[in-house]
């Protein structure tokens, strides 16, 4: 984000949580932009504002960064032939405070004593305040607002020797959630961070590696899933092959589990589990703990679906597609008028009288996070001519911000803060209002003890409010909000 005092404000009728973004990064390839612009089309959900690319050849870097989607950038010949080079990193990112600047778009490059590297960063630090002010008080001068470019400070002012051991000395340093991919002349290197929070995959596709988000950007290209990258691990892949390093101290892991809910997407797979799989399981035991008579289960679109096959399998009620989803409408759409404004959320969706009408409906949807979306599809439901409309969510309640990479409201804004169950379901006009238990939801990711278990591998804090990661800036009294801090990727 661009301006550290504004809080975000999600596009309107945009009322879901946001990743910040989407990496990629690709080592011996003869096609490696126009491989790394495919992958960031499969990434597209992770970041829709801007787009960035940075090639290497022969010790130079080549750059193509815009704002807007993937294909509206990188849609011909003419812009991959200006990335030259075996060797590709790319980001899409996701922004929505203020203006999303040019200068804020990754990759970030910088040129080095040993050369130039850029930097491709997924998650949020949560000291970057502090690091960016002790920073300038030496002397560094910044050129964005990302906290990606405090690791590119921190790179350049280490003493060690090799650009690795720089890279690992200034993570040392950092303290959040962050994985990373960063490309130089002779590497390309992959991070996670120590308590695995953002995902991290390799792949291979003939000689070549790949490092990214998801393996759906592995698909896109026909390559081949290798692993995840471990927490902790540091990857560095040159002409010899893929080395791995451990350079950290050991920690829990604690990845995201709103990425089985609602930010993977459902064609990925993350340590070895089937997202599409896992989401019809959250589905399935949402409807063991919440059942109720209907005689349809509709899902909101798109993201409720898998969930509402798993609820509608489980129960045996008939599965149907009674709000049918416009795949068409941009997030520049200008509402012209105070007057129509209200007709906005039929953008997006639209009831199916011929599913609806006179049936005792189940909604169910992924989240609700400030509950106006959910409101509106209720009455476009009710208008359509259900009897009844009961609605299921496929999370336990979103009460608390997310300090590691998601783009959140402010805390007060989240309904589920400031409101039970009761008063959620009054608000939002259902018959009756439920959502999985935060143990049924550890068991549909294959947690079979619940959230309970000595093994807790998931961080589960926008749910809980139990933050395992220091939150120092916040702690420093340096922000109001970690997650709204300066451009958070």
């Amino acid at each position: 984000m661009d301006n550290p005092d504004q809080y975000s404000e999600p596009p309107k009728n945009d009322d879901k949580f946001h990743d910040e973004c989407g990496i990629f990064g690709i080592y011996n390839s003869t096609d490696s932009a126009a491989h790394t612009a495919l992958g960031l089309h499969a990434l597209q959900h992770r970041g829709q504002e801007a787009v960035g690319i940075v090639s290497a050849e022969d010790n130079t870097f080549h750059t193509h960064k815009a704002l807007g989607l993937v294909g509206d950038n990188f849609n011909s010949q003419d812009v991959i032939s200006t990335l030259p080079g075996s060797k590709a990193i790319g980001h899409v990112r996701y922004s929505t405070s203020g203006d999303t600047m040019l200068r804020n778009v990754q990759p970030l490059f910088a040129e080095f004593k040993f050369g130039g590297l850029a930097i491709a960063h997924n998650g949020n630090l949560t000291n970057a305040q502090i690091l960016r002010r002790s920073l300038i008080d030496q002397g560094s001068i910044f050129q964005s607002t990302s906290d990606t470019e405090t690791i590119v400070h921190l790179i350049a002012t280490s003493r060690k020797v090799s650009v690795v051991d720089r890279m690992i000395e200034a993570l040392h340093q950092v303290v959040g959630a962050y994985s990373l991919v960063a490309l130089t002349n002779d590497y390309l290197i992959g991070v996670r961070d120590p308590n695995g929070v953002r995902p991290l995959v390799l792949g291979r596709l003939d000689d070549a590696w790949i490092l990214t988000s998801e393996t759906c950007a592995l698909d896109i290209i026909n390559a081949e899933y290798v692993r995840d990258i471990e927490p902790g691990e540091v990857v560095v892949i040159d002409d010899s092959g893929v080395k791995s390093i451990k350079p950290f101290q050991q920690a829990l892991p604690r990845f995201c589990i709103f990425e089985y809910v609602y930010f993977a997407r459902p064609d990925s797979t993350i340590a070895n589990q089937s997202i599409y799989d896992v989401r019809k399981e959250i589905g399935a035991e949402l409807a063991r703990e919440n059942p109720v008579e209907a005689d349809v289960v509709v899902p909101v679109p798109d993201s409720g679906v898998p969930s509402a096959i798993g609820y509608a399998q489980a129960t045996g009620i008939p599965f149907d597609l009674g709000i049918i989803r416009n795949h068409y409408v941009g997030r520049t759409f200008i509402e012209p008028s105070d007057r129509i404004r209200h007709l906005g959320v039929r953008l997006k969706h639209n009831a199916n009288p011929a599913v609806i009408k006179g049936k005792r409906v189940i909604l169910v949807d992924d989240s609700i996070v400030r509950g106006t979306t959910s409101t509106k599809i209720v009455t476009m439901v009710r208008n359509a001519g259900a009897s009844e409309v009961h609605m299921r969510i496929a999370c336990p309640p979103t009460m608390h911000a997310c300090f590691y990479g998601i783009d959140t409201p402010k805390e007060d804004e989240l309904m589920a803060h400031s409101h039970d169950i009761e008063a959620m379901r009054k608000i939002i006009g259902v018959d009756s209002l439920e959502f999985i238990s935060i143990d049924g939801l550890y068991k549909a990711v294959g947690e079979a003890q619940g959230r309970n278990s000595e093994n807790r591998r998931y961080c589960d804090a926008c749910f809980t409010g139990e933050y395992d990661i220091e939150l120092s800036d916040l702690n420093a009294g340096q922000v109001a909000q970690l997650s709204l801090l300066i451009g958070q990727d």
